[in-house]
């Protein structure tokens, strides 16, 4: 499942999609001085994407500046040395598509307020939609089949690519911009037509389940979204388990996932990585509750973040998973500005889990793997775990 803020995706599919995996601005070395920042007053942030190849920054930045001196595009020509490089996951973006970026990780995006998944018989499906978006005042439900996105069929194409051409490229598929799905429900086949609008994400949902457990379905690591996880936790009835769902989260900011691993530990390590050969380690802040019993769901759609949070969990033995093997997004990038404005992102590192376990193109494979009724059969093993006994 991957929702309207869904990560950077291949070259060719990836314009229009909005969340990436962000290292917190506090472990920016100095070579990253002058890139563009995260936000306001803040410094640039590393990312985190997955396997792929380094690419020469210089040579980057040389192309650049002598397009733009012959009055040509330098992000293009930036463009086409990244797609040369091998790099699969390093891209350039124009400097309006990274502001994009930036506003999609303060918890807003623009989009029709619905999140697409891949339905048991192969076909997309709408997986949930945002309360009051256009989808949902247009009469769209859950379990609707998408057909087609402006007449596109996207039988058979992956799931971020549906998201791309749902929320458009460039200007034009702004804030008011159309876009035509054609939907089936049953035997009933309809189209209609859309509004983009300016949406804020829920990137945090709670609700009972029976019993005492509580369901934390954590949708994207926005800004705010790991205070908004421990909140839940602390908000928890006395002896509550904890369904930690984590399925098509697509990542976020890695200072928000380590906010949200620290819920449910005492401090120690989060997660290992390097950048550019040196280093380093992030760690969970004191204090977390580490009594509940936790079950984190996985699926194909847990990237980057979400699969952090998956691996510090799962190897401090505080999480017992459950569903299919992540998608395995693990390796860092840091964001380089080129002279016109347009940012390119590089691929420099990996992280691991606190295990040693090299996420990239591996992914996390769950302790109970289940591919059908995953979250019944871990609401089942969350009472196995004494959850509110």
């Amino acid at each position: 499942m991957l929702g309207p803020e869904s990560p950077k995706v291949p070259r060719g599919l990836r314009h229009g999609a909005v969340l990436t995996l962000v290292f917190a601005g506090a472990l920016v070395t100095g070579s990253t001085t002058g890139l563009l920042p995260s936000g306001e007053g803040e410094p640039p942030e590393p990312r985190v994407r997955a396997a792929a190849a380094t690419v020469d920054r210089d040579e980057i930045a040389r192309a650049a500046a002598e397009a733009a001196a012959d009055g040509k595009s330098g992000a293009k020509a930036a463009e086409e040395v990244v797609s040369r490089s091998g790099d699969r996951w390093g891209a350039v973006y124009d400097k309006g598509e990274y502001e994009e970026f930036a506003r999609a990780l303060d918890g807003s995006y623009t989009g029709v307020g619905l999140w697409a998944r891949r339905g048991a018989d192969g076909r997309v499906e709408v997986a949930r939609l945002q309360r009051g978006g256009p989808a949902e005042r247009a009469g769209i439900r859950v379990g609707d089949q998408l057909r087609t996105v402006d007449g596109a069929r996207i039988d058979g194409r992956p799931v971020s690519e549906v998201v791309r051409l749902l929320r458009g490229d460039g200007k034009s598929a702004g804030a008011g911009s159309s876009v035509v799905l054609g939907l089936q429900r049953g035997d009933h086949a309809w189209s209609r037509t859309l509004q983009r609008a300016r949406l804020a994400t829920e990137a945090v949902t709670v609700r009972r389940l029976e019993g005492k457990a509580v369901l934390i379905k954590v949708a994207a690591f926005t800004r705010g979204a790991g205070e908004q996880v421990r909140q839940a936790v602390e908000s928890a009835p006395e002896g509550a388990g904890v369904l930690l769902d984590l399925r098509g989260n697509s990542g976020g900011l890695v200072s928000e996932a380590v906010s949200a691993a620290s819920a449910f530990l005492d401090g120690g390590l989060v997660a290992t990585y390097d950048v550019r050969g040196e280093q380093k380690a992030l760690y969970a802040k004191p204090g977390g509750d580490t009594a509940r019993p936790v079950v984190a769901l996985v699926d194909g759609g847990t990237m980057s973040a979400a699969e952090l949070v998956t691996g510090a969990l799962k190897d401090r033995g505080r999480a017992v998973t459950v569903g299919t093997r992540t998608f395995g997004k693990g390796s860092v990038q840091m964001p380089e500005r080129l002279p016109d404005g347009s940012v390119a992102e590089l691929t420099v590192g990996h992280y691991r889990t606190p295990s040693g376990h090299d996420v990239d193109g591996r992914g996390i494979t769950p302790d109970l793997a289940v591919s059908e009724r995953a979250e019944e059969r871990a609401q089942t093993v969350l009472s196995g775990l004494g959850a509110g006994s």
